[in-house]
């Protein structure tokens, strides 16, 4: 992994504007002081997973479950109907075999997509990456000081979400979930390299996958602490993820907004569920025993 220096600040998090949804508690937002700390530039991609894997053998919570939920325009349009699906969600297909390594289930593979990033990623996946590679998942208040690297936007670049010089992240264009035109150049996840990085050097902060925080979901943002450690992780019940994925849309979820705040049961696995790292200087945040 590659770590940029995210700099000591204080910015206001959260939204006033009513964009989201009210559940997701977004407001109002609250001034909050963020220590200096290290972001990865990527989420974790499937080589960076592959080497964690081949150096510990470790199985992902989806391998031993033996399934995993795939978005259906990532399936063979013939197959489709082969799999159930999730109640209320007919456009997740629960797929036997389908895990990090096998994105689409039996027969697939990471081979010509290992810079995509990692996906089919429980809570419990990322904290053991974490942990094998001495570093740590971001709280909601270091992944949206990140996010937004400075500016108090809507999205990392501005207020438009296609500005005039083209598309910036791997979003959702059409009819959702019928139809996705691909506008940006893709259907599901994008090369972590792809479209511009924002202002302090971070790629895909919105779009293409969501991102594991290391805290539990719907906490009120003023109680939001800034570091938590993996060690003090309890994986139990919903936590926090941000960022959005190729599947946000404003008309089922905007949440690919900056100040946009979501959440999963720790045991989700599908195949937009990622996580990016971070890393503290100082002993305090430094695992004692590794």
């Amino acid at each position: 992994m590659e770590f940029v220096q995210i700099p000591a600040g204080t910015f206001l998090m959260g939204d006033s504007t009513h964009q989201g949804f009210v559940e997701d508690y977004e407001g109002p937002a609250v001034e909050k002081e963020v220590h200096a700390f290290e972001m990865a530039k990527i989420p974790v991609t499937n080589a960076e997973f592959l080497e964690f894997v081949q150096a510990t053998g470790y199985q992902t919570l989806a391998e031993r479950l033996g399934d995993s939920y795939v978005f259906h325009l990532l399936l063979p349009e013939e197959k489709r109907e082969n799999y159930p699906h999730v109640t209320g969600s007919p456009w997740w297909k629960v797929v036997p075999n389908a895990n990090w390594a096998h994105p689409f289930g039996e027969g697939s593979s990471i081979e010509g997509i290992e810079d995509h990033p990692v996906v089919h990623i429980a809570l419990e996946d990322a904290i053991a990456y974490c942990r094998w590679a001495k570093v740590q998942l971001p709280t909601e208040v270091q992944w949206e000081y990140a996010a937004r690297a400075m500016s108090t936007s809507t999205y990392p670049w501005g207020e438009d979400l296609v500005p005039e010089s083209g598309y910036r992240a791997n979003t959702w264009q059409g009819d959702f979930p019928n139809t996705n035109d691909a506008l940006d150049g893709f259907v599901g996840t994008a090369p972590v390299y792809s479209f511009e990085p924002n202002d302090f050097g971070l790629y895909q902060m919105i779009g293409n996958v969501w991102e594991w925080c290391s805290h539990q979901r719907g906490i009120v943002l003023p109680l939001v602490e800034e570091r938590i450690s993996i060690d003090s992780i309890v994986p139990s019940g919903e936590f926090a993820i941000r960022g959005g994925s190729f599947l946000c849309h404003c008309s089922y979820c905007n949440r690919y907004r900056v100040a946009a705040r979501n959440g999963a049961f720790v045991t989700s696995t599908t195949s937009h569920m990622g996580f990016r790292c971070v890393r503290f200087e100082e002993e305090s945040y430094v695992r004692s025993n590794i």
